[in-house]
Order: C-alpha cells, then sequence, then structure tokens
C-alpha cells in the first residue's frame, strides 16, 4: 500500500525562509532558509506524522508543490 501526500513549499519573503505544508500530513508545518535542508526534514518528518496522526504506515509518495514570489524595486 501507497500514501501520496502533496507537500506545499512556499518562499516566504518577509521572513526569507521556505516553508513546508500539507493537508495530507496532518501536523506537518516546517520552515528552514535552505530549500535542501527543508525537503530533507519534510522526508523525515513525514512518515513519523502520519505514523503518529493517521496510525499508517507503508510507502509514501511525497509530491512537491514549489511557490516563490520575489518583491522586486523597479
Amino acid at each position: 500500500m501507497e500514501m501520496k501526500c502533496k507537500i506545499q513549499m512556499t518562499w516566504d519573503d518577509e521572513s526569507d525562509v521556505w516553508m513546508a505544508t500539507s493537508d495530507d500530513v496532518p501536523g506537518l508545518v516546517l520552515e528552514h532558509s535552505s530549500f535542501d535542508v527543508l525537503v530533507e526534514r519534510v522526508r523525515l518528518a513525514s512518515p513519523e506524522l502520519l505514523a503518529l496522526n493517521c496510525d499508517y504506515s507503508g510507502k509514501v509518495i511525497l509530491n512537491f508543490t514549489i511557490l516563490r514570489c520575489e518583491r522586486l524595486a523597479v
């Protein structure tokens, strides 16, 4: 059995951090200034959160959606 989870990765321009949230992984709210570090944290936290909050054990497929908007002076 496999569970597919959508992960939203959003850049917060004011705080200079990436944020990760998911409707499919209850309790997933993480942030970090490094995108790569945050992806690794999501990879580690998601199975644990699914086990704790959904009593799920099995394979997990993480689908990342990335949004980065920046304000630029003209």
